[in-house]
């Protein structure tokens, strides 16, 4: 079975993700949209080139979305609306260029570990997401909630579960998972905690530190990709892997750790 393979392409080196894609039967995660000044600037150009560009791609196509500064399930009301404001726009984005989804970052505290936050946090977030997935259920879109900063799986795994919300699914970011949760944690405690809901995941190599982008065969990289796509194959739910890397040449020499389809086989 060929892997579900995504490149991430920012504005920088959309045109070059966009060629390889091309290529080698790829899709493409657009993150120009998570930006700030591409929701309060030129957005509708933007909009326009990337649907003449993105008419002929041949893989599945999904957005990142806004995250700076952003809080979900704040106790703040102004700060839920501006966040929640953010994310309406992007989906009608992401709906208006034939995405499936869009991927959102959770936003717990993590240096907060008390059990008050938690609970709180908790059911903050059920009322926001909840709501937000049926907002994404008129457009036809599917919400990947992506872990950051959390050090337990089932913070959003006990979320997704209360909410079962066909709209709302769950992003592992490989990196973040082995950089920021607890020391009992494993990578293993993340797919199992969150198994039925992944959609999507993000695929990097960093120096077991800081949240870096590199490529698979990075020389300090500490990820044995080797080992852990294995892991992500036995998945039920078939979920894209996006290579989230700075460089375009990293994608690139990252794919031989896949199988895909047809031509997408040759190197390039």
């Amino acid at each position: 079975m060929a892997d579900q393979v995504a490149l991430s392409a920012g504005a920088g080196n959309f045109r070059q993700c966009l060629a390889l894609a091309r290529k080698r039967g790829l899709g493409i995660e657009l993150t120009a949209f998570s930006l700030p000044q591409a929701l309060d600037g030129e957005w509708r150009a933007l909009d326009k080139e990337y649907r003449a560009a993105l008419a002929d791609a041949p893989g599945p196509l999904s957005l990142h979305g806004p995250f700076m500064d952003l809080v979900s399930g704040s106790p703040d009301e102004r700060i839920n609306m501006v966040t929640y404001g953010r994310y309406e726009h992007v989906i009608r984005i992401a709906s208006g260029l034939g995405a499936g989804q869009v991927v959102f970052h959770a936003n717990y505290i993590g240096l907060l570990h008390n059990d008050f936050y938690r609970r709180g946090w908790h059911q903050r977030n059920v009322d926001f997401w909840g709501s937000l997935g049926d907002y994404a259920k008129a457009y036809d879109v599917t919400v990947a909630i992506e872990n950051m900063w959390e050090y337990d799986p089932t913070i959003i795994g006990n979320l997704l579960r209360e909410l079962d919300h066909p709209h709302l699914k769950a992003c592992i970011d490989v990196g973040h998972a082995y950089l920021f949760s607890d020391p009992d944690v494993s990578f293993d405690d993340w797919l199992d905690a969150l198994r039925p809901w992944i959609i999507e995941l993000h695929l990097n190599n960093n120096n077991g530190v800081m949240d870096e982008h590199y490529g698979f065969d990075w020389e300090r990289g500490v990820l044995d990709y080797a080992e852990i796509l294995p892991k992500l194959r036995e998945l039920p739910t078939d979920p894209v892997m996006v290579l989230e890397m700075d460089r375009v040449e990293d994608m690139k020499s990252s794919l031989r750790y896949f199988a895909l389809d047809g031509a997408a086989r040759s190197d390039g």
